[in-house]
């Protein structure tokens, strides 16, 4: 499936989600031992770690349709960039999606500032930049949107796999924006 198909495919699904009309079969013995001998996901999606986001509800999909790394503020770090570059050099999944989300409490840590400790002063640095160019008053959404193209900038600048299957390949990075007050994804 190439990137566009599986764009599309993500628009229904968050569509049917929206109005509740979700048609993913329930999880069976079968579809778990269809997936042991591998898995081919349609998307890549690089989520926040937010317990109201749920990417494989909100597109409507079954297990095995898209591979989804969650970190808080969906920050492109080593690992995360680790776990997509392995989906795109072994799956051929073609698209990736960095997903920022309403009301992030990670991009509500960065816009305050101050010290919360190493491991999210290290996680908060990685959303510094998108508070930076938006300014400290800015709309929160506006910084959630720069965030996410920041994070997809860094998934081609930090990614020699990721750039080469974008340039050559057909590997296509979009950012997305989930409306947690109606479940509807932006693109």
């Amino acid at each position: 499936m190439n990137a566009e198909e599986a764009l599309n495919r993500l628009r229904e699904g968050n569509s049917r989600f929206v109005n509740g009309s979700r048609n993913t079969p329930a999880v069976s013995s079968d579809n778990l031992n269809s997936l042991t001998g591998g898995q081919a996901p349609y998307a890549i999606i690089l989520s926040c770690a937010d317990s109201r986001v749920a990417p494989e509800l909100s597109f409507d999909t079954g297990i095995g349709e898209i591979f989804i790394i969650r970190v808080a503020g969906n920050v492109a770090n080593p690992s995360s960039i680790a776990s997509i570059e392995y989906a795109v050099a072994h799956l051929g999944t073609k698209l990736i999606v960095v997903m920022g989300h309403q009301s992030c409490g990670a991009v509500g840590a960065a816009i305050a500032g101050g010290d919360n400790g190493p491991n999210l002063n290290k996680l908060v640095s990685y959303i510094t930049p998108a508070v930076d160019s938006c300014g400290a008053d800015a709309p929160m959404d506006d910084v959630i949107n720069k965030n996410a193209s920041n994070s997809a900038a860094t998934l081609i600048s930090n990614s020699a796999i990721i750039s080469n299957a974008v340039e050559n390949d057909g590997v296509e990075i979009k950012t997305a924006y989930y409306n947690l007050d109606s479940g509807k994804v932006d693109f």
